[in-house]
């Protein structure tokens, strides 16, 4: 498969990919039930022919694109869904939908994701085996594809599974710039959600009262000490409180009888992820005890590290330079801290995750804000590189396995 060529081809692309991309940003939908969403993807595909197998429980989507000739299956996924987050970026395309908007860039990803199935099926006589599309619902914390896995996606696969890859649209890149890495990619993810549980009283007589605030502070503090002396630094783990509640305001002389505090977990191995949740709670346990205190922990595992296989990471930095030469790929020196569930697909099916920038050419990466931001804002250009890369990964994939 000539890489540039097909490049060049998708090119002609952006109109339609645009569209697509504007009407889902001004429609969105979050969670796991994306109607809308959904078949508006699929509107989009109207004629190629292709089977898709649809979930009667959430708002995902299988299609296959087969090839000309029996081998491998390589898998392919576009999240759809968007947060719960006022939009202000100013767009002419903005939510219409208080409250919701497409801060992740999750519109761009379904848009992409219909370029590329596209190019598969035009060239389809290319392919030596088949591609599965994963259109999935609920990225945003609500574990869409491990409710695609369960519902048993993968297993409608005919060949062997040979890799799975994402790419993910960055504000924080030059709008057509690829990166990514071998190993760690992006973190693994938890919640840390503690209650303590005293005895209220007057603020005069603390003597008379079991106060859940001051131990509340000593946990909080207790949990940075716990990353720097428990954890190794090349091993990096990130525990960031991000609320407090202790008490009403106004009520400075009242010592309440609870207090609560949650925390978000980053860790780039599993192994930590158990470790903080162990560590954790023997710290919480160990100083509400000291306080005479009782303390509710809950501790929820969200996702898993985002792990690149070697052999797939070196192959999409192989793909991008082929495709569009060296100045447009970006090796990462190490992994950023946000969590992806394509972390699950990859533990299933070894592949890699891609970033891609998106970011407006009137702003500056290092500063232009960031995914999830209600100012966020990504460059519609992007669209056809990103949807030819998608497909080359999957063509360049099978190529290889075909000798």
């Amino acid at each position: 498969m000539d890489l540039r060529a097909l490049a060049e081809e998708a090119a002609d692309y952006l109109e339609p990919l645009r569209s697509i991309r504007r009407d889902i940003h001004r429609r969105p939908e979050t969670g796991l039930r994306l109607p809308n969403t959904l078949a508006r993807v699929l509107a989009s595909l109207d004629g190629l022919g292709l089977e898709t197998r649809l979930s009667e429980n959430i708002s995902s989507a299988v299609v296959r694109i087969p090839g000309a000739r029996p081998g491998p299956t390589v898998v392919l996924r576009a999240d759809l869904d968007a947060l719960a987050l006022r939009e202000d970026s100013g767009e002419e395309f903005a939510s219409e939908i208080d409250g919701r908007m497409h801060a992740c860039g999750h519109d761009l990803h379904a848009a992409i994701g219909v370029g590329a199935i596209h190019l598969l099926a035009t060239h389809s006589d290319r392919l030596a085996g088949e591609v599965l599309f994963l259109f999935q619902p609920g990225e945003e914390g609500d574990n869409g594809a491990d409710a695609m896995l369960a519902e048993g996606a993968l297993g409608l696969a005919r060949g062997e599974l040979a890799g799975a890859y994402g790419v993910h649209v960055k504000t924080d890149y030059p709008v057509g710039v690829f990166a990514t890495r071998p190993g760690a990619l992006m973190a693994g993810s938890a919640t840390l959600d503690v209650t303590l549980r005293g005895a209220g009283g007057h603020g005069s007589a603390p003597q008379l009262a079991l106060d859940p605030n001051q131990a509340l502070a000593e946990i909080v503090t207790g949990l940075q000490t716990m990353v720097t002396r428990r954890f190794d630094v090349f091993d990096p783990v990130i525990v960031t409180v991000g609320w407090i509640r202790g008490g009403e305001r106004g009520t400075n002389n009242v010592i309440p009888d609870t207090a609560s505090f949650g925390a978000t977990v980053r860790t780039f191995s599993p192994r930590s992820l158990d470790l903080v949740e162990r560590y954790s709670r023997e710290l919480v346990q160990g100083i509400a005890t000291a306080h005479g205190l009782r303390a509710d922990i809950d501790f929820l595992s969200v996702t898993d590290p985002v792990l690149n296989d070697r052999h797939h990471a070196d192959l999409a930095e192989r793909v991008a330079i082929e495709m569009f030469g060296a100045e447009r790929y970006s090796p990462m020196q190490s992994p950023i801290g946000g969590a992806e569930d394509f972390a699950a697909i990859l533990h299933e099916v070894p592949g890699a995750f891609v970033f891609v920038g998106a970011c407006p050419p009137e702003l500056d990466p290092q500063t232009a804000p960031y995914n999830h931001s209600n100012l966020a804002r990504f460059d519609d250009s992007v669209l056809p590189d990103a949807a030819a890369y998608l497909a080359a990964l999957a063509f360049s994939r099978l190529d290889e396995l075909a000798g």
